[in-house]
């Protein structure tokens, strides 16, 4: 196993597994050395409706230089949630910046599902994550993100398989290399949808549902499927692995009574 040291910049939560809580013990477990930089400090989840966020971008502005005088390096960096216009443009530039040297940007533009925008996101968040998709090696958006980052209308019933393609290739023409829209009906069966650009292979991948809701999954998914990846898993490879390790998490800890925290991912490891 190879042992690749990757960068999650995203928001970290006091009260719940979410964003860097749930990622960091994922991607450790399967190996890689995983550092973070947080955009956000989170009261708790936003699920409980009510929540306080500390915006960190003026520790971002100072930390990348003092990083750079002392050398650090990744060999891949993660971003999820973004804070600020301001945020996004200093961390986009450090990512491009990083991409010359050689290193994979994952982008999972957290802002939305379910057809709305989550608690206090806004149009400005929209624009923040279109900036982060300029420099994307591979961007993992849920289908309602999809929509808002192309300007669609969502569609509760789903779409049609063409429909999901053109979804992703407008992505594309956003910058992201490579894409996965997770949490998407295509002709009726729930799917990820997905583009490799190492294989210019348009995919498709069902999957059945279990009826329960935990913040942080996509977080999940997303750690599971970039630890494949820096494995030398494919791309398409890398994502049905990552959707059965989450149809696991979910079905050990779907009787869980305050679901709002998310799934407690360090007892659930050996499921990954």
């Amino acid at each position: 196993m190879s042992r690749q040291k990757i960068l999650l910049i995203n928001d970290m939560a006091g009260y719940g597994k979410v964003a860097t809580a749930a990622m960091l013990p994922v991607l450790s477990y399967m190996g890689h050395p995983t550092f973070n930089l947080p955009t956000a400090l989170v009261s708790n989840t936003l699920d409980y409706g009510k929540f306080e966020i500390l915006d960190t971008t003026d520790y971002i502005a100072a930390t990348l230089p003092v990083w750079k005088e002392l050398g650090f390096s990744f060999d891949a960096i993660s971003t999820g949630f973004i804070a600020s216009g301001r945020q996004a443009r200093l961390v986009a530039a450090y990512c491009k910046d990083q991409a010359q040297r050689g290193t994979l940007i994952f982008v999972d533009p957290i802002m939305a599902d379910a057809g709305k925008l989550y608690n206090g996101m806004g149009p400005s968040t929209i624009t923040s994550m279109k900036e982060m998709l300029s420099v994307a090696d591979l961007a993992f958006p849920n289908y309602t993100e999809a929509c808002y980052l192309t300007s669609t209308p969502y569609c509760k019933e789903g779409v049609s398989s063409d429909k999901a393609m053109w979804l992703i290739d407008e992505l594309r023409k956003e910058g992201s290399k490579s894409v996965l829209i997770t949490s998407i009906t295509v002709d009726g069966q729930t799917s990820v949808a997905g583009y490799s650009h190492k294989d210019d292979e348009h995919f498709l991948l069902p999957y059945d549902e279990i009826p329960v809701s935990f913040p942080g999954t996509g977080d999940i998914f997303s750690a599971v499927c970039i630890g494949n990846l820096l494995n030398g898993d494919t791309l398409k490879s890398s994502a049905r692995k990552a959707m059965d390790a989450v149809y696991r998490l979910i079905d050990r800890n779907k009787d869980t009574t305050d679901r709002n925290r998310g799934i407690a991912i360090e007892r659930c490891l050996n499921l990954i």
